[in-house]
């Protein structure tokens, strides 16, 4: 059963909307000294203690519920690192994203900012956020995410031949990325199962980094997840028989685009995946691997979802979904 595609965009109708933040801890921190800070120009210095208790580690989630809902359960959205819930709205050059694609065909859509991203909001580093945070350059994304042509290629500004990424837009994809440490892993974790214990069951629906925290929190909240959508994986769940077995009953749908064969890192990205499928289906799990150029759906980077042609493999998401009975 598949979802008609819609020519002319009728208004989203919604019966609600709404936000909140989910998850953290509290942290103590002490040692440190007193300092008087100006906090507006001309206004009268404040004192301002860093020691004290803090609320961190927490994350933020908006979320959209369809006026005539026909998803079976939530879908719960889940982007990549050094990126926001931005990934999922808006595209860099104003089209609909993913987020309203679903919402259109009735899916409630919940689309979150992980701990330390966006309106997650930060926590004292290092004394919180060990280690110190990674910041991207613009030609990092356009040589990495398979945008330009390969090592080097930001220097000139060339594309991928036959690209399906915006590149006329590529500075305001730039504008949406954010620092991300690689040492919150376990705080990303707890923010996105207690996630799943507010909303779920849920279909999740995870981007790059996010891979590993779904397959991970799936893994801890097996009854919370009637299935996952891993768009380009960079990490995966835990391959322990016992973790494996929790999998067992979440059918998984993996994609992949274009251009991997020619890039230096994506082939052994995609390889690592691969060997973890194969994984799951010995013990007893279900997986389908979709290659979107060989389904005929050319020229897509890693941010499918902002590409040209993002409403075909949204499509391609959306019907596998429908196949499985979690769209009525």
């Amino acid at each position: 059963m598949s979802a008609p595609a819609l020519a002319e965009e009728p208004p989203l109708a919604l019966r609600g909307m709404g936000s909140f933040h989910v998850g953290g801890r509290e942290a103590v921190v002490a040692g440190k000294p007193v300092k008087e800070v100006l906090l507006v120009p001309g206004g009268v210095p404040a004192r301002i203690d860093p020691n004290g208790t803090y609320q961190v580690e927490a994350m933020y989630v908006q979320y959209h519920l369809p006026a005539t809902p026909r998803g079976a359960v939530p879908l719960l959205l889940w982007h990549g690192g050094g990126l926001t819930g931005v990934t999922w709205e808006s595209t860099p050059d104003g089209r609909e994203g993913w987020q309203q694609y679903f919402l259109r065909r009735g899916w409630a859509t919940y689309v979150s900012d992980a701990v330390e991203r966006g309106r997650a909001g930060w926590a004292m580093s290092p004394e919180i956020f060990q280690g110190d945070p990674v910041f991207l350059t613009k030609q990092d994304p356009w040589e990495r995410f398979r945008i330009g042509a390969g090592p080097g290629s930001w220097r000139t500004r060339t594309a991928l031949p036959g690209t399906q990424f915006p590149v006329e837009a590529y500075d305001a994809f730039m504008r949406q990325v954010v620092p991300r440490w690689t040492t919150t892993d376990a705080a990303q974790l707890a923010a996105y199962r207690a996630l799943l214990r507010r909303v779920g069951p849920a279909v999740v629906l995870a981007h790059s980094q996010g891979g590993l925290f779904a397959g991970r929190a799936a893994q801890a909240e097996p009854g919370q997840v009637r299935a996952l959508v891993l768009v380009e994986p960079a990490g995966f769940g835990e391959t322990t028989p016992e973790a494996l077995a929790a999998l067992k009953d979440i059918p998984v749908l993996a994609l992949y685009g274009d251009f991997i064969d020619q890039d230096q890192r994506w082939p052994a990205i995609r390889q690592r995946g691969l060997d973890f499928y194969a994984a799951l289906r010995a013990a007893g799990g279900q997986v389908d691997v979709v290659s979107l150029p060989e389904r005929g759906i050319a020229g897509n980077s890693h941010m499918m979802m902002m590409d040209r042609n993002n409403q075909a493999v949204a499509q391609v998401v959306h019907d596998w979904l429908a196949a499985r009975g979690l769209w009525r």
